[in-house]
């Protein structure tokens, strides 16, 4: 009896001991996952992010795991019909839902934020802007993850979400003794935005924001142009040149003897261009644009879309009247910048001469040359492909004339699209910042050992134990029954 007993009681502290291990596998290695849709204005991306279950806002583990393109325009196109938006969104949502296990999809939190294409939507219609948000907000009550809502986020978030993810991935800390931190240059379709560090932030606090990272409070710089996006800014320019002509119109940007039409309401119809429409505007009107692969006027068309002359001669005053201190220190440029500048075939460091020379060439070549460069064919189906020459020049009146980079200060921009397998986007700031994971270390602490090695071997050890627990038992019941023999002998022997 004492020996069932003791093997019963030993398989039920076995029991528990199994199931306290599962449940701590469950709590403090499974990962957690989280999930941003970046709504822009040309289009929106899907970004899973995962970080292991035992770290918290302390330290820098967040990961991108997962990359989805939202088949179609950006969400503020469906202005007309917002109930369009949920086929689309499927496929990369069936898609997230494979990448995290089931068990844990209602704990995953989901956040839209939306950025310029719907600030400039809700300036000019309010109310489809406000039924494109709840078409989301329906939508995604039938999915199984926990989703936080969909917001339109104001131009200076974008910026400081962009300055925290850049700094966040490439590790950037700030010490008492010196500061080192990584300013973002963010290039999109309906805005750019531009942020850092300032020398002095005092000299115009209301341009700045408060943020703490590494558990240092910064006050960053940031300031987002609202119509300064890729897409904005080259509707911009072909409005501009109709003003010239009525119907068919060269356009310098576009390579030598490329043809194209677009109705007047495709450049016309934006807010941006609003100011810019003709007297005699018929939104389904064809206007063809003819190729001229002029680089000269090219830049001189570029450089009518900045108004240098608000500034009236103030210091640190780029363009249009807005206030900018000098940039300082090194900076991540990424998104359109990347993409640009990766067609222009210039990769790693650069400097600002071998860049102009690159521009001038692409923008030079006859439409059949460009498509046999190598490195350009391949980029040829993509949809900006003919509008490189537009975005390297107007890329670089941005940064020179505007932001006043120059020779010496250009090499401090890194081009990027990635760290690692995480993009370089808002994206990743914004999570951190909605779900207080912005880092407040000076440090990044990272385990020794991988979640999962740990695991296994927490296992080994504790079945070992259990092992040399069972032994132990197995010795006592041993000992017990020989005790309880010597006894029987000793009560049986003869005197």
């Amino acid at each position: 009896i004492n020996y069932f007993g003791s093997v019963v009681v030993g398989c039920m502290w076995t029991c528990k001991l199994s199931l306290f291990i599962s449940l701590c596998n469950v709590l403090f290695f499974s990962p957690q996952y989280g999930i941003v849709l970046d709504a822009g204005s040309s289009r929106t991306t899907v970004y899973v992010y995962e970080w292991p279950a035992e770290k918290e806002n302390d330290t820098g583990v967040v990961s991108q795991i997962f990359k989805c393109s939202v088949k179609g325009p950006g969400i503020s196109s469906y202005e007309n019909n917002p109930g369009a938006l949920a086929k689309p969104f499927g496929d990369c949502l069936n898609k997230v839902k494979e990448r995290i296990p089931v068990h844990l999809h209602k704990n995953t939190s989901a956040y839209l934020g939306a950025t310029a294409g719907m600030r400039l939507l809700r300036l000019q219609n309010e109310t489809a802007a406000n039924e494109v948000l709840a078409s989301i907000q329906n939508y995604f009550r039938a999915q199984p993850f926990e989703f936080r809502g969909a917001q339109i986020i104001t131009g200076p978030e974008e910026g400081l979400y962009g300055w925290i993810t850049a700094n966040y991935l490439t590790g950037k800390t700030v010490h008492p003794q010196k500061r080192t931190t990584m300013g973002a240059l963010d290039l999109g379709g309906a805005s750019t935005q531009i942020s850092f560090i300032p020398e002095d932030f005092q000299d115009n606090p209301n341009s700045t924001l408060q943020v703490k990272l590494y558990g240092y409070e910064y006050n960053v710089y940031t300031h987002s142009f609202q119509c300064y996006g890729r897409d904005e800014a080259e509707k911009r320019s072909l409005a501009l040149l109709l003003q010239v002509t009525s119907s068919n119109v060269d356009n310098p940007c576009y390579p030598q003897n490329y043809e194209t039409a677009f109705t007047m309401k495709y450049f016309c119809g934006s807010l941006c261009t609003q100011s810019l429409r003709p007297a005699n505007y018929y939104p389904n009107q064809l206007v063809k644009f003819h190729g001229t692969g002029d680089p000269g006027l090219c830049q001189e068309m570029v450089s009518l879309l900045f108004n240098f002359t608000a500034c009236r001669d103030r210091r640190e005053c780029p363009f249009n009247g807005i206030h900018q201190p000098k940039v300082k220190g090194n900076f991540v440029a990424f998104s359109g910048f990347y993409y640009t500048i990766n067609a222009l075939n210039l990769s790693g460091h650069f400097s600002l001469a071998d860049f102009n020379s690159s521009m001038w060439f692409f923008c030079s070549q006859k439409l059949s040359v460009l498509t046999e460069i190598q490195g350009f064919g391949a980029l040829f189906n993509k949809k900006h492909f003919l509008s490189y020459c537009f975005s390297a020049n107007f890329i670089y009146y941005l940064l020179v004339h505007g932001y006043k980079f120059d020779a010496e200060t250009w090499p401090q921009i890194h081009f990027q699209k990635e760290v690692g397998n995480s993009s370089i986007a808002w994206s990743l700031g914004y999570m951190l910042s909605l779900t207080n994971m912005i880092p407040a270390e000076s440090k990044l602490i990272q385990l020794p050992l991988k979640p999962s090695l740990f695991a296994g071997l927490l296992l080994f050890f504790t079945a070992m134990a259990l092992l040399c627990l069972i032994f132990l038992v197995y010795l006592c019941i041993v000992s017990c029954n020989q005790k309880n023999i010597s006894h029987v002998e000793q009560v049986f022997t003869p005197e």
